[in-house]
């Protein structure tokens, strides 16, 4: 009798397998769609090929044990825990750009200076809204730096109405650059 067929196998290593390579390859389509959707489109098909390879080879394994209940929910509880993986390393990934639109009382400036002196791009129009005169503020930011840009909306406007979408492309624009603490989350400094 050869490892594949002991009950070790089938009934404990042939789960944590299935679980553990489901969640990498759920993980992996989460990404991809994501990064799809991002517009970030020469990784998906990269991740695509490790995702179906990995599925193809669990489904195999699952067929050939069909008797291993255990096995079976380890694959659904896999796919759950890598949709939630996959969600996890993309937000920590912060990809993609998106326009902040504030509306506030028609006394704007103070947000729109602090917005400014930040590095963030800035376009304001009039708008009427139900109780009178409104500034309608844009800006387009990296995903990356979004809570910044509500920290400074929330600290001049606290009751300002925010819509959050987001961005496919963009074109020109002003965009501020990463400040070093900003760039060591992402790309880790060395130590000397």
């Amino acid at each position: 009798m050869s490892f594949l067929d002991s009950s070790i196998y089938i009934w404990v290593v042939l789960p944590m397998l299935v679980f553990l390579a489901r969640v990498t390859d759920v993980t992996l389509g989460t990404l991809r769609i994501i990064f799809i959707s991002r517009g970030k489109k020469n990784i998906a098909p990269i991740l695509g090929f490790f995702e179906v390879f990995i599925w193809i080879t669990i489904v195999s394994q699952i067929v050939s044990h069909a008797h291993n209940l255990l096995a079976y929910v380890a694959y659904a509880a896999g796919f759950a825990a890598g949709n939630y993986v996959g969600m996890y390393i993309e937000g920590r990934l912060a990809i993609g750009t998106q326009v902040v639109l504030a509306i506030v009382p028609e006394h704007a400036s103070p947000l729109i200076a602090h917005l400014r002196a930040a590095g963030f791009g800035v376009t304001a129009v009039d708008g009427a809204g139900a109780n009178g005169a409104v500034k309608l503020v844009y800006t387009i930011v990296r995903r990356r730096f979004l809570k910044e840009v509500l920290n400074i909306i929330h600290e001049t406007h606290p009751h300002a109405f925010l819509s959050i979408q987001d961005v496919n492309s963009t074109q020109e624009g002003i965009f501020p650059l990463p400040t070093p603490s900003q760039v060591s989350v992402f790309y880790p400094l060395k130590s000397k």
